[in-house]
């Protein structure tokens, strides 16, 4: 993907893709996961630029540990794009296989307590991102790490079982950022049949949301994983996105790094080093 994008050229050649991909496969529409966050509200709209809206269906699928912001967020995304939605909590399914009962319930305690403390434990932990790449860290925070993870794949199973009741694809919303440096959960948000913004790196995402003008709350809303209070995306990343992604291009087209703060690097070089752990997924000889 080339450093720079020109964004008006970039949504038509996405909308011609996902267009493609539908008819190629006889997908009669798709089926996405509305999260209130930008990648889930620009793959939204690029659907219904591609399909119409009649033919997105969209999931709203909180729980417990969720901001409150989510739902909200979500809503106004769904309401804007003019798509059918549901709203699922997947709380109760959480609850029956016994993962709430890992963690004590934290809703008697007002958010920003909440916020604070997970940050803290957090920041107790050397190397936080790299522990979760290769799911490391002691046996606590695996216990937090498959915590924090079953959310996610829950979420991708009744995404799956809309779509197929309905014939329609499941789209997926990684940018190209999130899959380099493996921000993602395996078997949960990097199962989709379509991916179509996983070539933009995430500020390439922010070029484009501004480009087919979604709404200002969503564009300036912190990108966050909304898996554990107070946890945003570059809080666990341990950089900001303008840092991570022009270290990455640079990265990737092979350019001189010379010219950036040397920790900075250091940390993406060990990030990246530590991603394969994240992907893999068959040690058969077969």
């Amino acid at each position: 993907m080339p450093a720079e994008i020109n964004p008006s050229q970039e949504k038509e050649r996405i909308v011609e893709f996902i267009r493609t991909q539908i008819a190629k496969y006889e997908f009669e529409g798709a089926v996405i996961g509305i999260s209130g966050g930008i990648d889930s509200a620009v793959v939204g709209k690029l659907l219904t630029e591609a399909l119409g809206r009649e033919r997105v269906f969209a999931l709203i699928l909180p729980e417990r540990d969720s901001s409150k912001r989510t739902v909200s967020d979500s809503l106004l995304v769904c309401r804007y794009l003019g798509i059918r939605y549901s709203v699922k909590s997947i709380s109760p399914l959480v609850r029956r296989l016994g993962i709430y009962r890992t963690k004590p319930p934290a809703f008697i305690f007002p958010r920003k307590i909440q916020e604070d403390y997970v940050r803290a434990q957090w920041q107790k932990t050397s190397s936080p991102y790299i522990n979760d790449l290769k799911s490391a860290g002691g046996q606590s925070n695996r216990r937090n790490l498959a915590y924090y993870r079953t959310k996610n794949r829950l979420r991708m199973t009744i995404l799956y079982y809309e779509a197929e009741q309905r014939g329609y694809a499941v789209a997926g919303t990684i940018n190209r950022t999130e899959f380099l440096i493996g921000f993602y959960v395996k078997w949960g948000d990097d199962s989709s049949d379509i991916e179509p913004i996983m070539h933009l790196y995430k500020t390439q995402v922010f070029e484009l949301a501004r480009e087919i003008g979604l709404p200002q709350r969503i564009i300036e809303k912190e990108p966050s994983p909304d898996l554990a209070p107070g946890i945003t995306d570059e809080f666990a990343i341990g950089l900001s996105y303008t840092d991570l992604d022009r270290i990455l291009k640079k990265n990737e087209l092979t350019l001189p790094l010379s010219d950036e703060d040397p920790e900075l690097v250091e940390k993406v070089q060990k990030i990246l080093a530590a991603v394969p752990y994240r992907k893999i997924r068959n040690l058969s000889l077969l």
